[in-house]
């Protein structure tokens, strides 16, 4: 039997949960630290003890699968906030080499975040200098970093002036110092790659954009590692939460010796060449990346393809992209250069072939596409599907979709598949989608609570969301779906609107 011990990013259920519930679909033992070791949010896990972890879990493994965020900075907050020195990153990172030279059999595949630039003021993740300058912080690194390749318009330039002036020193002193340290230990991970140190290391481009911050360094390491021929062993794509279920896929395939084909359908025209919100790159090129990192294989035979992969795509990018909110407000090309009803017709027609069908539902962030959930339901195809997913960015919805398709295109549907299933579109559909707006736009208000910080009110809020998704999966979902499904109950891992976790049952 293989084992796989996991380091995982955070604690959150995207991190922690997902992972385990791919392992529950194979006959593979999955490891991980206790929650407790993992931090919670803004607190580092304690690096002693998940040291002592990777050591006694090795010691059963045969893969480990690790975060560099986590092991280094103790998760993907703390990588944001932390103050070490590049001395005592370095030494944190060298643990991977006690482990390789302990267990030299012992297979690490490894991801490391280039970390983020929000361009909002908030400090709900970041510094708490970001509550007031995070705007000018991205503004800053958008423009200066434009401004090396492209001409800046008059406006453009006017507004770096007044940036430069707002921003106080100290505040980018301590965001470039820290990005500086970050990006020295990426170099660091490539440089144990080309030592065979790491095996395979996904790098996930964390909130992206055209310029700034993290495209200059994304530049600037990818040179790095093509000098060093390593672009077959180091994947640099946008991701994030979804590396851990992707690196699984991919020690799935190799230990299986499975290589899966699968095929490509979207339901926009222009949707492939679309730069979705949050990333850099054309949606096609996110999707061949995420493909290629789980250890599968795009082909163009829809016939001889292990499985197929619809893809729910926006018809215009970047700030077109709608969120969740009332459809009727959504960009114009949601209704020209989108078709759903050819869409579904196909997925019908793949599902009645007898394919392996997944569903990658990013025409939407932070959420499912109501309207799309609807027609399926309509034409009883939700619990046909083998995979799915429309959770935050198109990055993390596609990893997710892909893992669970590749896997379940090997063993067949299972009670542990239905039940994924099952967690995604409650989720996704019905938290994100739907209830997590109602609760924030008519409970909060009466309330102690905010968007960011539920702690005041966290029992009233979290039965009110249980109850609510409750209603809305006995509304919404056919009678496939809800046979022998129990929701009891939803928590709030980070005390906040942003993500849940979810406790169902499946009999």
């Amino acid at each position: 039997m293989t084992t796989i011990a996991y380091l995982p990013l955070d604690e959150r259920p995207c991190n922690y949960k997902f992972p385990q519930m791919l392992a529950g679909m194979t006959d593979f033992t999955l490891l991980l630290p206790e929650k407790q070791l993992l931090g919670k949010k803004k607190q580092p896990a304690s690096f002693p003890e998940l040291k002592n972890w990777l050591f006694t879990a090795a010691a059963q493994a045969d893969h480990l699968i690790v975060s560099i965020d986590m092991l280094v900075y103790g998760g993907i907050v703390p990588s944001r906030l932390h103050l070490l020195t590049v001395e005592e990153c370095e030494s944190r990172l060298h643990v991977l080499k006690e482990l390789k030279e302990k267990h030299p059999s012992l297979q690490i595949y490894a991801f490391n975040l280039i970390m983020r630039t929000p361009s909002y003021n908030s400090d709900d993740e970041e510094p708490t200098y970001y509550a007031s300058s995070g705007s000018d912080i991205f503004t800053y690194g958008w423009l200066t970093d434009k401004q090396t390749s492209d001409e800046l318009t008059a406006d453009e330039q006017q507004t770096l002036s007044a940036v430069e002036k707002r921003l106080p020193a100290s505040v980018l002193t301590d965001f470039t110092n820290r990005r500086h340290m970050n990006a020295t230990v990426n170099k660091k991970t490539v440089d144990y790659a080309a030592d065979q140190v790491i095996n395979f290391l996904i790098i996930p481009l964390d909130d992206n954009a055209q310029y700034g911050f993290s495209p200059k360094e994304q530049r600037k390491l990818v040179t790095h590692i093509e000098k060093k021929n390593l672009m077959d062993i180091v994947a640099v794509y946008p991701g994030a939460d979804e590396a851990g279920c992707t690196l699984f896929a991919h020690v799935f395939c190799k230990e299986k010796q499975y290589e899966p084909e699968i095929y490509i359908k979207y339901s926009s025209t222009k949707g492939p060449s679309i730069i979705p919100a949050l990333e850099d790159r054309s949606l096609n090129e996110s999707v061949k990346a995420q493909i290629a990192a789980a250890n599968g294989y795009l082909t163009d035979s829809e016939a001889s393809a292990d499985a197929i992969l619809m893809i729910h795509s926006p018809g215009a990018g970047q700030t077109h992209m709608a969120g969740p909110e009332d459809f009727t407000e959504r960009h114009p090309s949601y209704v020209s250069e989108i078709n759903k009803r050819e869409f579904v017709r196909t997925m019908k027609r793949f599902i009645d072939k007898g394919k392996t069908v997944g569903l990658a539902d990013v025409a939407i962030l932070n959420g499912s596409d109501h309207l799309l959930m609807q027609l399926l339901s309509k034409n009883n195809l939700l619990h046909e599907l083998a995979s799915y997913a429309g959770w935050n960015t198109s990055g993390n919805t596609l990893g997710t979709a892909i893992a669970q398709l590749i896997i379940q295109s090997y063993y067949g549907p299972s009670l542990q598949s239905r039940y994924n299933l099952l967690y995604r579109l409650v989720e996704d559909w019905g938290y994100q989608a739907t209830v997590r707006q109602q609760v924030t736009q008519e409970l909060l208000p009466t309330l102690d609570a905010t968007y960011f910080d539920i702690s005041a009110e966290q029992h009233s809020v979290e039965a009110q969301i249980t109850e609510r998704i409750k209603e809305f999966v006995t509304r919404e979902f056919p009678p496939e779906l809800l046979e022998g499904l129990t929701i009891s109950r939803c928590t709030m891992p980070w005390t906040r609107m942003f993500e849940v976790e979810l406790e169902i049952q499946l009999t």
